[in-house]
């Protein structure tokens, strides 16, 4: 086994009006979806009037053994129930694009490599750019931030997403990724300006996402947000597999915090499978993740079940030791490929820069490109750290405008490293990953767009010339790729053909 899995990137934008901040952001963010749909054409984007396949969500199903009565959910929670008025669009690139409560939301393709989930990731980054431009164009000046909270006390998500073996206990993951999850922000946290969830008190700290996290375990997304979420809900042959969605993460603008995020986590999950993980217990993890958060020395530790206490560092380093050591030892299934030896190096490297001096990450870790910023504005203009300009900074360095986003600004001028070129993303946003499913969902919308009546991670939707709608199933998210289907698909340049030919063989 190795850190190659099928994952995925869910991000929900921060979104304004320049010209009206209190503008509705559930009808502004309608607006970018359809702004992106309309301009990016029939070959790149579903009609927003296409559905989304619900047959398969459950998102009230508990990973614990049981399912949440309906009558007893939050309205937040009724992630399968179809709405006509939400936006929502199925791109050329296998992603989802659609309105998630008050945000517009790029859902990423599945894909198998943490170098692949951050191109395709930055793919959704230029989708916002072109719609927020096609806007434009409709004197509707929408901005658009890859960030996770309004700095007022309302938060929203970038969840990143992992097949695991349904054959792994739950608890053994939990057990497992709990001190990691505390942890990992410190190498892969955007950093934010205020302390407290309305920032209540002033400061900076490491993860945008810390003060929002209410409890360890939980089903909850918007309330009660839990650092391990329990939703059973696989988009995937229940019997086989199981995604974890983690919704304690930050989005990532710098390409190496986002390669470390998934690919650490990944890793972690591997060790866990393996029987691996070492063996630590906080005392209390969500008061853990935001003393961890609160310090940018990164010195602070926090107290373990049994006694001793651990550092963030200290945390990351034992992951990474036994990994290292199940490579070294030549566990079953451990392999040094170039993926899992890339995340090994730059893990590795990352810890020991930092335990010398953080601030010397700063082109490879948001929360350190942004404190260095953030310095630069205070020492020069001698501001506090309530100082409202500050804000802004941290805001703007989220903006994907590449004009205005610091971040944006900085990756371009190289002081953000880039592990994807301008042409790897901007064919990202049009095509698909070859190897995963989304690959056969893709083209799909490519080629046969005008009879696509609905999609989801598993299934595409076509209407039959007077036959009504036929479902195709994809339970499998490594089939339907392009080296398995890529000649089935040349064959037919219409749909009913390839419909008939998968009829014909009992697809």
């Amino acid at each position: 086994m190795t850190v190659r899995r099928v994952m995925g990137i869910e991000t929900e934008y921060g979104i304004t009006r320049a010209d009206d901040p209190a503008a509705d952001p559930i009808h502004l963010s309608g607006l970018v979806v359809r702004a992106y749909a309309a301009s990016a054409g029939p070959t790149r984007a579903l009609p927003t009037g296409a559905g989304w396949d619900y047959a398969d969500e459950t998102p009230l199903r508990d990973a614990r053994g049981y399912e949440m009565a309906r009558a007893l959910a939050d309205l937040s929670q009724l992630t399968d129930e179809d709405d006509p008025a939400v936006a929502n669009s199925v791109l050329s690139n296998g992603a989802r694009l659609y309105v998630d409560h008050a945000h517009p939301e790029y859902s990423s393709p599945e894909v198998t490599s943490p170098r692949a989930a951050v191109l395709w990731d930055r793919a959704g980054e230029e989708v916002m750019v072109s719609a927020a431009r096609a806007l434009q164009g409709q004197e509707v000046p929408v901005r658009l931030y890859k960030n996770n909270v309004d700095g007022k006390g309302a938060s929203y998500g970038t969840h990143d997403n992992y097949l695991v073996p349904r054959s792994v206990p739950f608890a053994d993951l939990v057990r497992g990724l709990l001190p990691f999850l505390v942890a990992r922000q410190v190498i892969c946290g955007a950093g934010r300006v205020g302390v407290g969830p309305a920032s209540q008190l002033p400061g900076y700290q490491i993860g945008a996402r810390a003060d929002y996290m209410e409890t360890e375990v939980g089903l909850e997304t918007t309330l009660k947000r839990p650092l391990v979420n329990t939703r059973d809900e696989p988009h995937a042959s229940a019997a086989v597999h199981r995604r974890l969605h983690l919704i304690g993460g930050d989005a990532t603008s710098a390409d190496v915090g986002g390669l470390l995020k998934v690919g650490t986590t990944s890793l972690v999950l591997r060790l866990v499978e393996t029987g691996r993980a070492p063996e630590l217990a906080l005392q209390d993890p969500v008061g853990a993740l935001r003393v961890i958060s609160r310090d940018t020395t990164l010195r602070t530790t926090v107290p373990l079940e049994g006694g001793g206490s651990m550092s963030g560092l200290d945390i990351l380093e034992a992951y990474l030791q036994a990994c290292r050591d199940a490579l070294a030892e030549e566990v079953p299934g451990w392999t040094a490929d170039p993926d899992t030896a890339e995340v090994l190096e730059r893990w590795g490297g990352l810890l020991d820069t930092m335990r010398e001096d953080p601030m010397r990450a700063c082109g490879q870790v948001d929360w350190v490109a942004k404190l260095a910023l953030l310095r630069g504005y205070r020492d020069r203009d001698g501001l506090a750290w309530d100082d409202p300009r500050l804000r802004l900074v941290d805001i703007q360095y989220s903006d994907v405008d590449p004009t205005r986003g610091l971040a944006a600004r900085m990756r371009a001028a190289g002081r953000i490293e880039s592990l994807v070129s301008t042409d790897e993303v901007h064919h990202a946003v049009a095509s698909p990953p070859e190897d995963t499913r989304a690959w056969f969902r893709g083209e799909c919308v490519r080629r046969y767009a005008a009879h696509v009546r609905a999609a989801s991670w598993d299934s595409v939707v076509f209407a039959e010339s007077g036959r009504g709608l036929r479902r195709v199933a994809l339970p499998e998210p490594e089939q339907g790729t392009r080296a398995q289907v890529g000649d089935l698909l040349d064959r037919h340049s219409d749909a009913a053909s390839l419909l008939g030919e998968l009829a014909s063989t009992g697809a």
